[in-house]
């Protein structure tokens, strides 16, 4: 069934022409012009609810930016509906909380897989099937990393749909679980907490596209908790920067194949 009057992509708005085939997934609508201001010739091409999107150029490549919105649900249909339209790459940037204490406000994390503790990714493709990020866009955000001389972290995230389950999780009525689950991420060397990455994993393995996360870690929860510096930040450009770097890093390397 088309939902669409007019051809467009229902939720964000465009059509096939109007994305480059590298687009950076923030979650945040007002983070769009900010990433939009390293591309070349950058234009707002759609403004629809929370999906606001740029195109431009690097490298002499078309490339866009198109925020997300908070969340698996709203994360996967954004990345559903680019992918008809001719999207191939995808990096999310974003903010997490870190949860290894080696984490500090302020660096950088690359999540290599991301745990499915959330509802969407349910949807696509059993819990069996691991959540993982696609390797060329690891590497790019490592060697970006290096070279932009940030401290960076790869590993596995945390994904949840309730921000306050996480940080008030004693008051819920699924207490019991989700402490324990906790302390067993904690355990299981999980880097840090956030909200889509498992979503898009999972929906880019069944459509066939490469995924990757960056993100700016805010404040460590865990740090916190044992009287240890727990510096807050909350400047995203550092990831963005990196997000930037690996694109331009991958259009080189594509042009090689």
């Amino acid at each position: 069934m088309k939902y669409s009057e007019h051809g467009e992509q229902y939720h964000i708005g465009l059509n096939k022409g109007d994305v480059g085939e590298y687009v950076i997934l923030p979650g945040d609508p007002k983070r769009c012009e900010k990433i939009a201001a390293y591309f070349d010739d950058a234009k707002l091409i759609a403004d629809r609810r929370e999906y606001i999107t740029y195109t431009g150029f690097l490298n002499g490549t078309k490339v866009s930016v198109t925020s997300t919105g908070i969340g698996g649900p709203s994360a996967s249909i954004a990345l559903e509906e680019l992918v008809n339209i001719g999207a191939k790459t995808f990096i999310r940037v974003g903010t997490c909380g870190g949860i290894d204490t080696n984490v500090k406000g302020g660096d950088i994390v690359i999540a290599t897989g991301a745990i499915r503790m959330e509802g969407t990714s349910k949807e696509y493709a059993p819990i069996e099937f691991p959540a993982i990020a696609n390797l060329d866009v690891i590497n790019s955000l490592v060697s970006a990393s290096k070279n932009l001389n940030y401290e960076y972290h790869t590993g596995v995230v945390q994904c949840k749909d309730s921000f306050y389950g996480q940080h008030s999780p004693e008051k819920m009525p699924v207490n019991y679980e989700l402490l324990n689950k906790w302390e067993a991420w904690k355990k299981m060397g999980t880097l840090a907490s956030e909200m889509e990455s498992a979503a898009l994993f999972i929906v880019g393995s069944f459509l066939k596209v490469r995924v990757g996360s960056v993100f700016l870690t805010v404040a460590n929860q865990e740090r916190e908790k044992l009287g240890l510096e727990n510096p807050v930040v909350h400047d995203t450009d550092m990831a963005i920067q990196v997000a930037v770097e690996a694109i331009r890093k991958m259009i080189s390397e594509d042009k090689e194949k």
